[in-house]
């Protein structure tokens, strides 16, 4: 089969068969349905060559397991997608689902293929079901490697994971052409749809990468994380590391004294995983909390995380959707959720009630109450209110809650709960002891671990440095754990 690679390489491209070689183990890749021949024979169509219908499907391995790959040829006919373009795409998912393996797509391609009209929307409303089919059974993970535009996303919005290139991806509705007719604005593709468009505001994209080079080895670590299909065992590797005496001594140290400070609840996530295990999805999104995946003694684990640094750790729309949707990811592939929390709430304002936090901030206890794979979760320093409850309380179905000595829980801060108790006093400068003592009180008799751990709330309230070892018994204990509670019905209806 002959190529041009040189049009991709004018744009600083790889082609669509280089790029699939890049990603797959070397000589592994076996291409499949490359004879396929589109079947439009309006606006002169009939008399155009189109080969393999402008996209290469095949399987191959990578990291030595078998994935199902296909690649979008923006050389041919510009990667748009016709009838017969979308049935390759689709039977190689159906046949993935079949054989248990990953999909993987790279997509460049302008979107449907015009001339065949309602056939190419029919190619796409074709993928979009087996991507819907194939969902929670096999992983999908979808590579922007061109400009995407009109059905072209939709198909990877529904794919697991979404990488980014910085400078070649381009995600739109509609470009920037149809958004000047019919807007009247100026935009170009890069601000319109640019890698760090979904990666840092819309959150579209999961990973993004400076280069292709990068976005491919990204791919195969993020393989090596997860299971390549429904019900496949996470292998504990033997040869993990951790740096005992370091990581003890240093999250000993990581709050600060004043806490009203930030600090970046990375250091504690790092310190209680394997020796650089953690591997972090939409780090640029919502960066009030951290998602991502660890190992810890070597068996894979979901992390999720509130983050000081970022907005006080609060919890507004977008750090509720970025935690319901990896929860529900991991609770789809048997992956253990690991949470640590230090949240002071749920956002308050007209801003973000305008947004819905209270439709987006019941995903995030929807997803937890309805996931049934092991739960632990450790306070670090505050769990307040509603955002207590929600971050994967006892109260949600965590099988373990741990605490550390000066976390506080309480339906909200000293500070807020003696503003509203103890207004009158307040506004009198004669009784300003009288309110200190009152404050005092309230954070010793009200918000001290000590007693969400005598109601049972907490199951151990325990020193950081005992973090490890605590959780990674309680993983080790709930290894085989099965839910049986479920009451009968279809499914739930969670508050999209």
């Amino acid at each position: 089969m002959e190529y041009n690679l040189e049009k991709q390489h004018e744009k600083g491209k790889l082609h669509a068969i280089e790029r699939i070689n890049k990603l797959c183990d070397k000589n592994s890749f076996v291409e499949i349905y490359s004879g396929v021949k589109h079947n439009c024979t309006s606006f002169g169509m009939d008399k155009k060559q189109i080969p393999y219908d402008g996209v290469i499907t095949g399987f191959g391995k990578i990291n030595g397991k078998k994935v199902a790959v296909f690649a979008q040829d923006f050389t041919v006919q510009g990667g748009s997608l016709g009838h017969m373009h979308g049935e390759k795409i689709a039977e190689l998912i159906d046949k993935a689902i079949e054989a248990r393996c990953p999909v993987i797509g790279i997509n460049d391609s302008g979107g449907a293929r015009i001339q065949e009209g309602v056939d190419s929307l029919c190619g796409y409303g074709d993928l979009f079901y087996q991507n819907v089919r194939a969902s929670g059974s096999v992983p999908q993970i979808s590579i922007i490697a061109g400009p995407c535009a009109g059905g072209a996303v939709y198909s990877p919005g529904i794919t697991d994971f979404i990488f980014a290139v910085d400078k070649i991806s381009q995600l739109f509705i509609t470009g920037p052409k149809v958004v000047k007719s019919v807007m009247f604005m100026d935009i170009s593709a890069e601000d319109l749809g640019g890698a760090s468009i979904h990666s840092q505001k819309s959150g579209v994209a999961h990973f993004r990468c400076p280069d292709e080079n990068d976005c491919y080895e990204r791919v195969r670590r993020l393989l090596d994380y997860i299971p390549h299909y429904y019900g496949e065992e996470i292998v504990q590797n033997a040869k993990f590391a951790y740096d005992e005496k370091k990581k003890t001594r240093h999250i000993e140290s990581v709050l600060p004294e004043n806490n009203r400070q930030g600090y970046d609840m990375r250091d504690i996530i790092n310190d209680v995983t394997d020796d650089n295990s953690f591997f972090e999805t939409s780090e640029e999104f919502a960066r009030n909390c951290v998602t991502g995946f660890a190992k810890i003694e070597g068996r894979t684990v979901g992390i999720i995380g509130n983050n000081p640094c970022g907005l006080g750790g609060v919890l507004d729309c977008d750090a509720s959707d970025k935690i319901a949707r990896h929860v529900r990811y991991c609770d789809a592939y048997n992956i253990p959720l690991v949470n640590f929390v230090d949240v002071p709430g749920f956002i308050p304002g007209p801003q973000e009630e305008q947004k819905g936090i209270i439709r987006h901030g019941a995903k995030v206890i929807y997803a937890y109450s309805e996931a049934s794979v092991p739960k632990v979760t450790l306070i670090t320093r505050k769990a307040y209110g509603g955002a207590y409850i929600a971050m994967c309380s006892k109260h949600l179905g965590a099988d373990f809650v741990y605490a550390w000595p000066t976390s506080e829980i309480a339906v909200m801060g000293a500070d807020g709960a003696v503003g509203i108790l103890y207004a009158k006093e307040l506004a009198d400068p004669s009784k300003a002891e009288e309110v200190a003592l009152k404050k005092a009180q309230y954070e010793s008799e009200i918000m001290t671990p000590t007693i969400a751990a005598n109601r049972g709330y907490v199951s151990e309230v325990i020193n950081p440095a005992e973090s490890r070892n605590r959780i990674a018994r309680s993983l080790d204990f709930l290894l085989n754990k099965k839910s049986m509670d479920k009451p009968l019905k279809k499914h739930g209806n969670i508050p999209l």
